[in-house]
């Protein structure tokens, strides 16, 4: 492990003031520890900012404003969350074991990097994302957990949050404090696709720092749920996993949000089956036909084509079982 200073926030504006030359944002540790053992990340100063806003608390519209610094556990386990936005619940307790769960952070999770093999194999495989210009092995190597969508022939990792699927689905909104001063952007905005620079995860500007997750008011968010599909029942990342919220009036689909995970450099948004769905019947036919829509565009690679019906299969399951419990 690379020698690093370490020293600890009290507020954002001492994080910012703190973060200079070669430095990381410290949360939980859960993955950047990681990544430091392994020498794939090298940062000289570690800013904790564990000491932030670890509260939720009710917005004036009626959503929750969570602080970056909230525990998983805590934001699994808060009655708001688990009442009005079960699929997020849902989604980080399928994430990890209760350890992990009790130590990362909602801003570390945000920002957690691909488990690709070829990313953590950096003395024997290239890897356009740890080493930009160097290759992807995993292109034509083993690629059963790889992207079917937004890839790049530079890249074709996927990103591997629970949580961060659900947050792309309930439309949340990332608040953020920087050199140039407070802003907010979509969730869906924070992760970016591959393109030519794979090495970049996100559109964050350097320093600046996640405070806070806001959940809008979402009524039919109460019908929701996440699923997640692995090799194993726990401790595993998705092979492809779907967080959704339907709402049905009269046998119509009135509302839907759907986000897609172990498909995609980022959380997918479905929006091409939501637009399907919308106004049409609440039927398993509808949900797969609108299923097969969002994947027309998938480019599967040698060992992954599995998952085009694997994402019709689940998403289909999944509306199907959210219709049953709105009827």
């Amino acid at each position: 492990m690379t020698p690093f200073s370490f020293t600890r926030a009290t507020d954002p504006d001492e994080a910012l003031r703190l973060f200079e030359g070669n430095a990381s944002y410290l949360g939980g540790g859960t993955n950047l520890v990681d990544l430091m053992r392994e020498t794939i990340a090298r940062p000289e100063r570690l800013v904790d900012v564990t000491a932030l806003s670890d509260t939720i608390e009710e917005t004036a519209d009626g959503g929750l404003l969570i602080g970056a610094a909230v525990r998983n556990t805590a934001l699994a386990e808060h009655l708001g969350v688990r009442t009005r936005y079960p699929v997020l619940a849902r989604a980080i307790l399928a994430g990890a074991s209760a350890q992990i769960r009790n130590m990362a952070t909602v801003g570390g999770n945000l920002l957690q990097r691909t488990r690709c093999l070829y990313f953590y194999d950096h003395a024997g495989s290239r890897c356009n994302k740890r080493a930009p210009g160097s290759g992807c092995d995993a292109v034509h190597g083993f690629n059963r957990n790889h992207a079917i969508l937004g890839a790049s022939p530079l890249c074709v990792a996927t990103h591997p949050s629970d949580m961060c699927v659900a947050l792309a689905a309930l439309d949340a909104t990332v608040h953020l404090t920087g050199a140039g001063g407070a802003r907010t952007l979509p969730f869906t905005a924070l992760h970016r696709l591959p393109g030519e620079h794979p090495e970049i995860d996100t559109v964050l500007e350097p320093g600046e720092l996640i405070t806070a997750i806001e959940l809008p008011p979402l009524p039919f968010a109460a019908n929701s749920t996440y699923r997640k599909v692995r090799d194993r029942a726990s401790y595993a990342f998705a092979l492809v996993s779907v967080a959704a919220a339907l709402e049905i009036e009269g046998g119509q689909i009135r509302d839907v949000r759907i986000a897609l995970g172990g498909v995609a450099h980022k959380p997918w948004r479905a929006t091409t089956a939501e637009a399907a769905l919308r106004g049409g019947p609440a039927t398993e036919a509808a949900f797969r036909d609108a299923a097969i829509t969002e994947l027309a565009d998938a480019k599967p690679l040698s060992d992954n084509g599995f998952k085009v019906e694997l994402v019709t299969r689940t998403l289909a399951a999944v509306l199907s079982e959210l219709a049953g419990a709105a009827a």
